[in-house]
Parts: C-alpha cells; sequence; structure tokens
C-alpha cells in the first residue's frame, strides 16, 4: 500500500516562503506542537501498529490445547511476521507457542500411555448420561415416551422396579462409514435375535407378550462415535413391567445352568429347519437335517449324564433321557427314509417324540419355568423356528 500525503491548505507564507502546518482544531496556521515520538506524525496523532492476526490464532489455539501442533506453527510463522512488518503481538505470539508446546508434549504421553482413549471415553460416556447411549447390557430404564415413541431419553432405575425396558445386548457397528438405516435395521433385526438365547437362555421364562426392540445409531449420533445397536425387551402393548428377565450364567445355578446348556444344543438344531413347501417330493435337504437333529439329542442326552444332579433331580432327568432316546431314534428313522410320502410321516412322528412337555419334570426339579412357550397350533408341518424349545 502507497501513502499518500495530503496537502495543507492555502493560507499567509512564512519566512522564507514555507508555509507552516494547518491545524483544524485551532483554527488557524501556527507552529506546530511537540508530540512524543511513535505516538504521533507531523499531521496528528500516529495510527498504532497492527496486531498480527496469526498471533492471535496461535494464541486460541494453545488456550484451547485441542490441536497444539497447529498453535505451535501458527505462533513461530507470527513471530517472524511481526519482526518482518514491525507489528504488534509478539507476547501473544510467544503464549502462543508455549502453550502449543506444552500441549503437544500432554496429547502425546497421552497416546503413549492411551490416556487418550480413556478420557474421551470418559467424555463421551458422562456426556451420554441419561441417554439412551449410556445404556449397558442388564440395564434397565424408563423413558418419556415409552417403547413405542421411544426418544433419546433413558433413565436406568432398579429393574425391581417399573420401566420400559431391559438392554439384553449391544452389538458393535462394523465399518467407519454410516452404513444407512436400511442396513442398520436388517443388522439389528438378525443380531438382537440372535443375541436374546444368550441373555434369556430359558426361552420358557420369556412372558408371552414380552418382544424384541433396538435402537440403532442415527447419522448424527454416528458422528459422535456411536457405534452400536442396543437391543431391548419390552411389552408388546407399550406398558411397563418389573423384574429383570434375565436367565444366564449371572443368574442361574450350575444345574439349572448345566440343564439349558444341553437343551440348547437340541434348540439350536431344531431351529435349523429347512425352509420348504409342505409337502415338497425332494426330501434330501430335509433328511440331512433330521440327521442334524437326531446327532443334537445324542450329545444332549450325553450332557445330561455327565453332570451330577441334585437328588430331587437324578430321577426326573434319567426318564428325560429315556424319552429323548426314543426322540433320537424317531429322527434316525426320519433321516433314513428316501420315499418324500413316508418321509414326512416320519417327520411328524419325530416332532411327536420331541415333545417339550417331557422335560417339565426336571424343570419342576430344578426351579425352572414349567409352562412350555406357545406357538401356532395351526401350522402343519411344526413350530416355526425358533418357537419349539425343550
Amino acid at each position: 500500500m502507497r501513502l499518500v500525503s495530503i496537502p495543507p491548505p492555502a493560507g499567509p507564507q512564512s519566512e522564507g516562503g514555507a508555509q507552516p502546518p494547518y491545524f483544524p482544531h485551532q483554527g488557524a496556521p501556527g507552529p506546530a506542537p511537540y508530540f512524543p515520538y511513535g505516538l504521533y506524525g507531523p499531521y496528528g496523532p500516529r495510527p498504532p501498529a497492527a496486531v498480527n492476526g496469526v498471533a492471535i490464532a496461535a494464541l486460541v489455539f494453545g488456550v484451547l490445547c485441542f490441536l497444539p501442533a497447529v498453535g505451535l506453527v501458527l505462533g513461530l510463522i507470527a513471530l517472524s511476521q511481526i519482526k518482518r512488518r514491525g507489528e504488534r503481538g509478539k507476547g501473544m505470539a510467544v503464549a502462543g507457542v508455549t502453550l502449543s508446546s506444552l500441549g503437544l508434549a500432554l496429547w502425546t504421553a497421552a497416546l503413549v500411555t492411551g490416556g487418550a482413549s480413556a478420557f474421551w471415553e470418559g467424555f463421551r460416556n458422562g456426556a451420554r448420561s441419561d441417554s439412551v447411549l449410556s445404556l449397558r447390557t442388564g440395564d434397565c430404564f424408563t423413558s418419556p415416551g415409552g417403547l413405542e415413541g421411544w426418544t433419546t431419553e433413558a433413565l436406568t432405575v432398579d429393574c425391581a422396579d417399573e420401566h420400559d425396558g431391559e438392554v439384553f445386548a449391544l452389538v458393535a457397528v462394523p465399518g467407519s462409514d454410516f452404513p444407512g438405516d436400511d442396513s442398520l435395521v436388517e443388522l439389528s433385526e438378525d443380531r438382537c435375535y440372535e443375541r436374546r438365547s444368550a441373555y434369556v437362555m430359558d426361552g420358557w421364562s420369556l412372558p408371552e407378550e414380552i418382544g424384541v426392540y433396538y435402537f440403532a445409531p442415527s447419522e448424527q449420533s454416528w458422528s459422535l462415535g456411536d457405534r452400536s445397536v442396543a437391543c431391548v425387551l419390552g411389552r408388546e402393548d407399550g406398558s411397563r413391567f418389573s423384574g429383570s428377565l434375565r436367565k444366564d450364567a449371572t443368574t442361574l445355578d450350575v444345574h439349572q445352568l448345566a440343564y439349558l446348556e444341553a437343551a440348547e444344543v437340541l434348540n439350536a438344531a431344531l431351529d435349523e429347519v429347512p425352509a420348504s413347501d409342505y409337502p415338497d417330493d425332494d426330501v434330501s435337504d430335509d433328511r440331512e437335517w433330521a440327521g442334524q437333529v437326531e446327532e443334537a439329542v445324542t450329545e444332549q442326552v450325553r450332557l445330561l449324564r455327565a453332570h451330577t444332579w441334585p437328588e430331587k433331580a437324578r430321577e426326573p432327568v434319567d426318564e428325560l433321557i429315556a424319552d429323548l432316546g426314543e426322540a433320537r431314534a424317531a429322527w434316525g428313522r426320519a433321516a433314513g427314509t428316501a420315499a418324500p410320502d413316508s418321509y414326512w410321516i416320519r417327520e411328524e412322528e419325530a416332532w411327536d417324540a420331541t415333545d417339550p412337555s417331557l422335560s417339565i419334570t426336571v424343570r419342576e426339579a430344578l426351579g425352572l419355568a414349567t409352562s412350555p412357550p406357545a406357538y401356532d397350533e395351526e401350522i402343519e408341518r411344526a413350530p416355526e423356528a425358533g418357537e419349539m424349545e425343550v
């Protein structure tokens, strides 16, 4: 920028032909007064030197300490510019360099020791208090809108008190980019139903009116680091309930756990029933599946025999083992039947032999639920996958 002076107005000439400076505030020409050097110029007050903007930025980054390397670089640039241009702000630049250097050292130490991760996790957890994002497996909670009108607010309560839902699993969402709502819905529905049996090992204990809900990350919460789906149990009519639904190793005794683990072997095999139109002339997949069920019954019997049962459960367990032996033989006959019409008859016989009511006496002796889950009696072939449990 070029400096341009403003010539003084016309007036009486001084001795030697020079025109004295004109001061409008005095109303007439006169001799120039004395002003301290550096604050004023020959025609009035001199404007102060500009403050270096880079120095201001360096100080801000140094104080905030979230990008210390940036603050350090800006501070060094500011010092160079101030020296070259005669600008103000050296103190701010020096402070920015000092604070940024300290911040950089602290961040380096935190990254080496893992402290940064712990700090961020603690900050995020604190920020998510009384929020759906703060829920953990086993938490019972209330929400202002209930489950049907679920908002992001969730107040954790004692499971013995009335609550809207109970978290039974947290499913991690893979990837770094937001997968989209459709993908999250598919993931949530599949994984939540898969995880339910691990939290409620005794399917007989789950009330019929309890359904599965889930809370998936939104695009906004994803940007804040939310990477998990909360799988929740709640009443389908939207009303509250009391008492925990959890039935796993944290709530069951060793005998209950041993029985349910043995029963799950057969339940898992029954869940894999082939999807086919009944009746079907091609029964190759069905015969293979029947053979897998036969193997599962054999494994269940082995596990039941391997455990040492309390006295009151020994006789009921022996009776169940005998009944399972008949069921194993029935599934074996179905697996060995090639003719379609005969196969369907054998499979129906095998289903009848695997009657869940056969285990009621064992369950009663072990203190487990004794009412089999209801399933649609109108289904021609067999209960839907996951509906028949032993």
